[in-house]
Order: structure tokens, then C-alpha cells, then sequence
């Protein structure tokens, strides 16, 4: 299976070179080469999905060892290196999975520039799956840089209103960060002479150079997950980007920070991860409870999500920061779980936004009177959101709270809160907007899900049960690779 993953990386810039063909020899604005355009993508992103699938079913789940590695030579002695282990190939097939899910939700939402729109999901494809499979530094980072640039453009040409002042408030934050992770970068290759992954991986960088160094990275990947105080970003963005473009962000670009964390601060600076800690959890617990309270007080549905997926990734961080296995499961179970519900509450978002023009709260009420499939499918991501059992929430956050309580018992306490909060808040939005009476006139005309719309959330509804009766589909995948993180960060730190 040797070039799988240039192959799965690569696949959907074929799409690309499709539909720039079909915009050089047709007319862009023509309703047949719109609908070409639009089945071009959706084709891309399912042969994507494909080959995804395929890989996980090859995946060699009894080793720890980086698996279908490539690797050429570049340029100035830097190599081109693929490859994946059990913190990585999930990601991959969750990055493949939203997509098709994207270009359907995007079927009619989106009638202008669609040509263009098409290639700028195809792009933000093809380099956040680079990101997962990249085992050189700079290679990672020339991925994970570049992925901002088709993510700017979805929002600021294709969202709302204020969608210019979030497009440049997303990039400007993100890229701050990144500029002290490049600087890191350069200096952690002239102390070690190598730019491979694994081998940084085993380096043994000095304790002093450490903290420098994970401060450099954490600013990049804390504002990516993002992390209280520097998650402001996320809101603004969400509200302005079009459905498609939040269910991305939201599913796939936010745990990027996260895979960050788990790939490079725990293996490359333990001793640093360990002095930090007392940190992180504090922001983490500060996450949880803080944006919990603001989500509570929100007037947008869209922006009561965003602030909800902070929170969410406050657990993420506290249990990648416990240093222990069942922390480091329940933060790639959780960063998963979310990928899906987060994106599919999006699109729950997206379907009464689309028939009404309008995400405020007070404008709804009574929707089961009219929608009952959606009430019902609605339904399920908000008790997923909350974690109720049965659902792939509740393993990701008790697997999350159980490790942060192995490694710091009042962090754990207080989290909980936010498990206590987040019913709170969902379950009160879910009211409002789906029981009662059917009070504005306006909503009795509103329709029920499609048969376009049942094909995007099927599969989402299917995921969610599926990971939360059957999660060890995934510690399956993830075991060895976690458990080789964590005793090597266990050995570093002499714990």
C-alpha cells in the first residue's frame, strides 16, 4: 500500500484541476456547469472517503510504529515524509468523512461563485489531511499554515454580513501563533540536525530549551483548538461562515490544536508539558465553566454551538495534559465524537436557517408541530452533546474527566460542572426553539427534512450511536500508539 497516503492527500486536487477545466472551457455562471461543478466535488470527496476507509482497514492496529510511510528526498535536505499511527489515521477518515457531507449541505445553500467555492473545499481537504500525515516538521507546518487560506476565503466571500471582519480575525490570530511555532521550528532543526517527526519524537532537547520551545508551540495550537482566553475568534467566525464552513471548522480544523499537543508538546517536551500542566488545566476548567455560562446566555443558536465546542475542547486539553491512558483516549475519543456532533448540530442549524433566514433563538418555537424528523434528529446531537450514554459524548467526556482526575482530582471536580452546564444550556435552546406552540405565523409554512437533507444526516446519526455502543472501534486503532506516548512521557519525566 505504498503512496496510500500522497494518494488520499492529493486525491481531492484531481477534483480541483476538474473544475478549473470546466471553468476555462464553459461559462461559470451557466447552470449546467454549476451542477457539474457541484457533482465533480462530491465524487472527489467520496473517492477521498473511499481510500480512506480503505487505509484504516489495512491499518496494523497491534503496532505502535508509523505505518505506509513515503519518504523522498526534497530540497536542502529536507524530506518529504508521510506516514500514520493510531493518533492519526482517525483524523484522516474523519477529515474524509465531513466532506461529502459538506458538499451536500452546500447543494443549494450556496449559489454564487460555486465553481470557486467547490475548489476551496477541496483544497482545505487536501491540506488538513496533509496535516494528520505529514512526518516532517516542515512539511506539517507548510500544511497546516496553508490551510488557513481556503478556510479565509470560505468565510469572507461566502458568509454573513460581518464575514470580512471575521475572515481577518481568524487568520490574523491564527497566524500570530504560527509565526512562533515556525521560529520554534527552525531552532529545534539546528539543535537536532533533523527535521523527521520520529526522531524529534526521541530527541532529548534540553529542559531550559523545552519550556521556550512548548510556550512556541502553545501559542500556535491554543489559539487553533482554540483555548481560553484566546477562543474569541471562534464565535465570530461561526456565526459569518456559511454551514458548510462551520461544520469544518468546528469538526476537523479545531482539532488540529488538539493532534498538535498530542504529537509534539507531550513526546518532544515532557519535561516542559509537565511544568505546564498546573496551566492547562486551569484554562481548561476555566473553558469549561466560562463559555458554558456565556453559551447559556446567547441569543444566536449558531453562536450558543461555538461557544459549547469551547468547552468541549477544554475537556480535550485536560485530558491530553493528564499524561495518562485513559486521558489520552478520552481526548481522541472526545475530539472525534465532537468532529461529528458539532458539525451535525451545524447542520441542524443550517437546515432551519436555510427555510427561515435567521439563527435567533426567540424567532422559533413549536418546530415539532411541523418538522418531527428533524425534531427527532435534532434531538439526538443535542443528547449527544451533553454526553447522555448511549451516545459518543458520554465516552469521550467520563474518559477525559477520569484521566484529568487520576492526574488532578479538583480539576476533575470542577469540570463536571461544565457536564451539569451543558444540559443546561442545550436542553434549554432545544425547547425553545422545538416544543411549545407554534406561535409565529410565519413558521406554519416551514417544511420538513428533504430527502437530500435525510442522506446528510444519516450517516452522522449512524456515527453517533455507532461510537457510543461500540467505542472500542476506535481504542482498537488508538491502544498502542497511546500507550507508547504515554509511558515514553511517563519515562521522560521520570513518573
Amino acid at each position: 500500500m505504498t503512496g496510500i497516503l500522497s494518494l488520499i492527500t492529493f486525491a481531492p486536487l484531481v477534483g480541483v484541476l476538474a473544475i478549473l477545466v470546466l471553468r476555462l472551457f464553459g461559462r461559470p455562471e451557466d447552470a449546467r456547469t454549476v451542477e457539474a461543478a457541484r457533482w465533480i466535488a462530491l465524487v472527489t470527496t467520496v473517492a477521498t472517503l473511499a481510500l480512506s476507509v480503505l487505509l484504516v482497514a489495512q491499518f496494523d492496529r497491534a503496532t505502535s510504529a508509523f505505518q505506509f510511510v513515503e519518504d523522498q528526498p526534497w530540497f536542502a535536505g529536507l524530506h518529504y515524509r508521510m506516514g500514520v499511527d493510531g493518533v492519526s489515521v482517525l483524523f484522516v477518515l474523519l477529515t474524509a468523512f465531513l466532506m461529502p457531507i459538506c458538499i451536500l449541505a452546500s447543494w443549494k445553500s450556496i449559489t454564487v461563485r460555486v465553481l470557486e467555492y467547490m475548489i476551496a473545499f477541496l483544497l482545505l481537504e487536501a491540506l488538513v489531511i496533509g496535516v494528520f500525515c505529514a512526518l516532517d516538521i516542515i512539511l506539517f507546518y507548510v500544511f497546516f499554515e496553508f490551510g488557513l487560506v481556503p478556510m479565509f476565503l470560505i468565510i469572507g466571500i461566502w458568509g454573513g454580513q460581518r464575514r470580512v471582519y471575521a475572515a481577518f480575525k481568524f487568520f490574523l490570530y491564527t497566524l500570530l501563533g504560527s509565526v512562533l511555532m515556525l521560529a520554534a521550528i527552525l531552532g529545534m532543526i539546528g539543535i537536532s540536525g533533523t527535521s523527521s517527526i520520529p526522531v524529534l519524537m526521541t530527541y532529548h532537547f534540553d529542559p531550559a530549551i523545552q519550556t521556550w520551545l512548548w510556550l512556541a508551540f502553545f501559542a500556535s495550537f491554543a489559539v487553533k483548538m482554540p483555548m481560553w482566553p484566546v477562543h474569541t475568534w471562534l464565535p465570530d467566525a461561526h456565526v459569518e461562515a456559511p454551514t458548510a464552513g462551520s461544520v469544518i471548522l468546528a469538526g476537523i480544523l479545531l482539532k488540529m490544536g488538539g493532534y498538535g499537543f498530542m504529537r509534539f508538546s507531550l513526546p518532544m517536551f515532557p519535561q516542559a508539558s509537565q511544568l505546564f500542566t498546573p496551566l492547562i488545566f486551569a484554562l481548561s476548567v476555566i473553558a469549561v465553566i466560562y463559555t458554558s455560562l456565556v453559551a447559556f446566555r446567547q441569543t444566536d443558536i449558531k453562536k450558543l454551538i461555538a461557544y459549547s465546542s469551547v468547552a468541549h475542547m477544554g475537556l480535550v486539553t485536560m485530558g491530553i495534559f493528564s499524561g495518562n491512558v485513559v486521558g489520552e483516549q478520552g481526548a481522541i475519543f472526545q475530539m472525534l465524537s465532537h468532529g461529528v456532533i458539532s458539525g451535525a448540530l451545524f447542520l441542524c442549524v443550517g437546515v432551519v436557517y436555510d427555510r427561515m433566514h435567521t439563527r435567533e433563538i426567540a424567532f422559533y418555537g413549536g418546530v415539532v408541530n411541523r418538522m418531527p424528523i428533524y425534531a427527532a434528529v435534532f434531538m439526538l446531537f443535542t443528547m449527544g452533546n451533553v454526553g447522555l450514554p448511549g451516545t459518543s459524548g458520554f465516552v469521550g467526556e467520563i474518559l477525559s474527566m477520569t484521566g484529568a482526575y487520576r492526574a488532578s482530582t479538583w480539576t476533575a471536580i470542577l469540570a463536571t460542572t461544565g457536564v451539569i452546564l451543558s444540559a443546561v444550556y442545550m436542553l434549554s435552546v432545544y425547547r425553545r426553539v422545538v416544543f411549545g406552540e407554534l406561535t409565529n405565523a410565519k413558521l406554519s409554512a416551514i417544511t420538513d427534512l428533504d430527502w437530500r437533507e435525510v442522506v446528510i444526516f444519516a450517516p452522522l446519526v449512524a456515527a453517533t450511536l455507532y461510537l457510543g455502543v461500540v467505542p472500542s472501534s476506535v481504542f482498537n486503532i488508538t491502544q498502542a500508539s497511546v500507550d507508547h506516548l504515554t509511558q515514553a512521557y511517563r519515562a521522560a519525566i521520570g513518573g
